[in-house]
């Protein structure tokens, strides 16, 4: 007699799981793409607002924290949910089957060349288009209860000591400057986009566009992110390599996570 006990959980009901065909399904509904790009941003503000800020507001730590604690909050489930849909398909817990775009296709020297342009662009035009940032926020943002919302990057962490500071620098270092953009990545350009390709050019648009939304914590800086992502999406759509916004997003954040961690210890803050 063959022992169930060792075949995926999708063949050991006599019926498909129709949650999980819906969600590995080659597409995606518009509905569905919609809802699953945006509903993750909805449950970190929700985790933010009653568990993470409170908690970090009774140690009396920065806010920054608190938002790095409301994403582990979520993407960190979030992750685990894809590497249980693979287990579901596959019988172990992977991405294969699960994110696509990962059989890289780009050579590595051109792959080292796309991503190195693609940070200096990120990092360039993302400081550039602050004061838009500022515009926005000034103009249409201003009732945004969060604290710290709107003005400089340091805002999160303004009003805190030094070793205040540097202890949540060094905490949010390796999640906000890292680990959490990759989850980010494998799910938005891994698990979704490819599920919208049937879009064919709206896909990397909508994807776009969804994934800056989804920052429902930082409405303001919707349009430039939808400016300094674009080009990463587009071609990881068009060459169908996950690696080259995962070079340029965490790739990014890590670079400019350092940057600023170094200036706190440093003490040459503004």
């Amino acid at each position: 007699m063959e022992n169930t006990l060792t075949r995926p959980a999708a063949m050991t009901t006599g019926r498909p799981n129709r949650l999980v065909d819906l969600l590995l399904a080659d597409r995606h509904s518009l509905g569905l793409s919609i809802a699953l790009h945006l509903v993750p941003g909805a449950l970190i503000v929700a985790a933010y607002l009653f568990l993470a800020e409170p908690f970090v507001k009774a140690i009396d730590y920065p806010v920054f924290l608190a938002w790095a604690i409301a994403l582990v909050i979520v993407l960190a489930p979030l992750m685990f949910g894809l590497l249980w849909l693979g287990r579901v398909r596959t019988g172990r817990y992977t991405l294969r089957s699960v994110a696509h775009y990962r059989d890289r296709p780009i050579g590595r020297g051109k792959i080292i060349a796309l991503i190195a342009g693609l940070i200096v662009w990120m990092t360039v035009v993302s400081l550039a288009l602050v004061p838009l940032d500022n515009f926005v926020f000034d103009n249409f943002f201003t009732w945004i209860p969060f604290e710290g919302a709107g003005g400089s990057a340091t805002t999160y962490i303004d009003g805190y000591s030094h070793s205040q500071l540097v202890v949540t620098m060094l905490i949010c270092l390796p999640l906000t400057g890292f680990t959490l953009p990759l989850i980010e990545e494998y799910y938005f350009r891994g698990f979704l986009l490819p599920r919208i390709a049937h879009l064919r050019r709206g896909a990397p648009v909508l994807n776009t566009v969804l994934f800056s939304v989804y920052h429902f914590w930082a409405p303001w800086t919707v349009l430039s992110k939808v400016i300094f992502l674009f080009p990463a999406v587009w071609l990881v759509w068009r060459k169908h390599d996950i690696r080259i916004s995962i070079g340029m997003h965490p790739g990014t954040c890590l670079l400019m996570a350092t940057i600023g961690t170094i200036a706190i210890i440093l003490g040459v803050t503004p």
